[in-house]
């Protein structure tokens, strides 16, 4: 079902190698700029989030009256696309965000390669596939050069030392130093989750040191860095409802993003629900799951007090929430607030 609604109101990037069968532009993450299709491919679903909010504020400085709307192509019912992408009353520019590509239907592929022959004026179309084969015709037709799209690559960044770049760049686009031993310290403590580590990143950057060094990092995270974000997470896991909600409103006015705010909630349930029920040492479950020794030690004392139908229904309203932040809903801060209220609740049951 689609979304709409009215606005008004950098670092290195990886990009895939580009193939022979490419004939647009292939960019990474942070190189985003508008096009009338912009196809933003990969499976870090972290750095495409990211990199499409960056193309909605690159629009949004262009012209506040920006209207920005939503769909997934996995339920996407037929004539959707040009009902969005008609020009309005008074002619706004329109961003149309489409999500689930590789989920995608054959009514979207042939709307959408319709939508490719004639791209509607002052209209930009963000895909988003995060792999797959599904939806490859559509694919093959962008890359062609159908519609004079560009494609972003957000590959995921496996190797310990493209972690570390990414983290370096954070600081460096901020104008701020770090010592190599904290931005190690940093790194190897955020290994399994980008988003953690840039949440970490954002933390860092907001202390008014003039260097940010080991024991910087020290002082905020004791040796395993806790972020605005994880500490809200926190809170809300364990049933403290108040704390979870002073802290979160804490971290929006320091400048915390709702969007990363809810990837910290996604990312620590994920981790109880990988742990629910499952038996065995600390280091076993580790190796079995991908995950640190500390990581299943932390999720087993999470999920204390917390049912297998807790865990399902927290999944849920985490899902609905993530939709809302990202712009099917109006009050990105409501939706928070929602969210930590029933996992709260959930938390103490």
């Amino acid at each position: 079902m689609a979304t709409r609604s009215n606005s008004r109101g950098a670092s290195r990037g990886r990009a895939g190698a580009t193939t022979a069968k490419s004939a647009i532009p292939q960019l990474s993450w942070n190189q985003i700029r508008p096009a009338p299709v912009v196809l933003v491919s990969g499976p870090e679903g972290f750095l495409a989030d990211r990199s499409t909010r960056l193309l909605r504020d690159l629009l949004k400085q262009q012209d506040p009256s920006l209207e920005i709307s939503d769909m997934s192509a996995a339920d996407y019912a037929s004539g959707e696309l040009l009902t969005l992408a008609s020009p309005s009353l008074f002619g706004e520019p329109r961003l149309i965000r489409v999500d689930a590509v590789e989920k995608t239907g054959d009514g979207f592929v042939a709307d959408m390669l319709n939508y490719l022959a004639a791209p509607a004026d002052g209209a930009v179309v963000v895909l988003r596939h995060a792999g797959g084969v599904r939806g490859k015709k559509l694919l093959d037709a962008i890359r062609a050069g159908a519609g004079g799209g560009i494609e972003v690559i957000c590959a995921e960044l496996k190797k310990d030392s493209e972690k570390y770049d990414f983290a370096q760049a954070e600081f460096a686009a901020a104008g701020r130093r770090i010592t190599p031993g904290a931005l190690r310290s940093l790194t190897s403590a955020f290994t399994d989750d980008l988003a953690e580590l840039a949440a970490a990143c954002q933390q860092l950057l907001s202390d008014s040191a003039e260097q940010i060094t080991e024991s910087t990092v020290d002082k905020y995270y004791g040796g395993r860095v806790e972020t605005n974000a994880f500490q809200v997470a926190d809170a809300a896991i364990a049933g403290r409802y108040g704390e979870a909600l002073v802290t979160m409103r804490h971290a929006l006015a320091s400048g915390a993003d709702p969007v990363p705010m809810v990837a910290a909630f996604a990312s620590k349930i994920r981790t109880m629900a990988k742990l629910s029920g499952a038996r065995g040492g600390s280091g076993q479950l580790a190796q079995q799951f991908g995950l640190a020794p500390w990581q299943v030690d932390r999720a087993r004392r999470d999920l204390a007090g917390w049912t297998e139908d807790g865990l399902g229904r927290c999944i849920e309203v985490l899902a609905e929430t993530d939709a809302n932040v990202k712009g099917g809903g109006r009050d990105p801060v409501f939706a928070l607030e929602r969210m930590i209220r029933i996992v709260s609740a959930l938390g103490r049951a």
